[in-house]
């Protein structure tokens, strides 16, 4: 296995070798899984300086525990989980921030255009930092559920071992999150000319059981990452 190279393997022997001391195989787990899980950690905790601290901890937290990786799930979704509950830690830990106002709750994830960059006009980077409040005025675990079922387009059943709660617990926390956001995104949904956004291409409000696409956290990309610091600053389209 060893004259096999880091790409060609699955994620789980990367691990094993990790493990037995290669020296590479964990960079190549962090260059494959990095942008999801930054996109994840940004949209939980709305802010790129704590979004990059979490992704950080978690992967070095993923890096000195990978001996204890069992195999009972995907190692993505191992990493996930690591990765979600260092950002609840942040979330619980600075409960000082709430506020602000995010109708229809299947059309939260319309609001997320998934082509979305640091380019986009600034009327539309201003509805996201509005979403992005109304998000922060949930309370963590659902903020969470949300963030994974609606925003990233995980399944219940993937979202449900990435945080090690039933699926219907999940299924919970997203339809309550999603009641509290209603009343605040309600003003998000007009735009000029009486349209709702993504209406000009002829989008409808998905469902919210369908997939949907959180967008990209702009930020620079290191594809020769190497490590578990290689994170720091954020990641990008998966």
């Amino acid at each position: 296995m060893d004259s096999v190279p880091p790409e060609a393997l699955s994620d789980s022997d990367l691990l094993a070798q990790h493990v037995a001391g290669d020296p590479d195989a964990f960079g190549e787990l962090v260059r494959r899984h990095r942008d999801r899980l930054w996109a994840v950690a940004l949209r939980t905790l709305g802010d790129r300086e704590e979004a990059a601290d979490a992704v950080q901890d978690a992967l070095v937290k993923a890096f000195r525990a990978a001996h204890t990786f069992r195999g009972q799930s995907a190692v993505t979704t191992w990493l996930h989980r690591i990765t979600v509950n260092a950002c609840l830690d942040r979330v619980r830990k600075a409960a000082s921030r709430r506020t602000s106002p995010v109708d229809d709750a299947e059309r939260l994830d319309q609001l997320l255009e998934p082509h979305e960059s640091a380019e986009a006009p600034a009327v539309r980077q201003d509805l996201h930092r509005q979403l992005q409040k109304a998000l922060d005025t949930l309370p963590a675990e659902q903020r969470a559920a949300l963030v994974l079922v609606d925003m990233q387009g995980y399944p219940v059943a993937e979202a449900a071992s990435i945080l090690e709660v039933p699926a219907g617990t999940v299924k919970s926390r997203c339809a309550r999150g999603r009641a509290r956001l209603a009343p605040l995104v309600r003003h998000l949904h007009a735009e000029p000319g009486g349209q709702t956004p993504g209406e000009e291409n002829g989008a409808c409000g998905r469902n919210q059981t369908h997939e949907a696409s959180v967008p990209p956290a702009s930020g620079p990309r290191d594809a020769g990452a190497s490590g578990p610091a290689a994170t720091k600053g954020g990641g990008g389209r998966p």
